[in-house]
């Protein structure tokens, strides 16, 4: 159930109703009561996925594993074979002031 923002067009008191999506809107203000309240239109929310992996691991197919594992070992293989071939070379140039 959504959570709608109201505001008062007498005494411009706003407020945030938790109700139904097919309940009709609140007419009368808590606060002054009169017949005066308006529903806001607002952002509202989205969802928020929390916690690791989410599309990753949990709804994947095993052939999409298999292929992402396939390929995240041929990437470390690779991160580990170039810094094998880099030259170890010590700077011998002099600076003079």
């Amino acid at each position: 159930m959504p959570t709608y923002e109201y505001a008062c067009e007498a005494c411009d008191h706003q407020f945030e109703h938790f109700q139904s999506i097919t309940a009709s809107p609140i007419r009368t203000c808590p606060e002054c009561k009169k017949r005066r309240v308006q529903r806001l239109i607002s952002g509202g929310s989205g969802f928020l996925f929390k916690g690791s992996g989410f599309y990753t691991t949990d709804y994947r197919s095993e052939n999409y594993k298999k292929a992402a594992k396939k390929d995240k070992e041929g990437s470390t293989k690779k991160d580990g074979d170039s810094g094998k071939k880099e030259s170890k070379s010590k700077d011998t140039t002099k600076t003079t002031s």
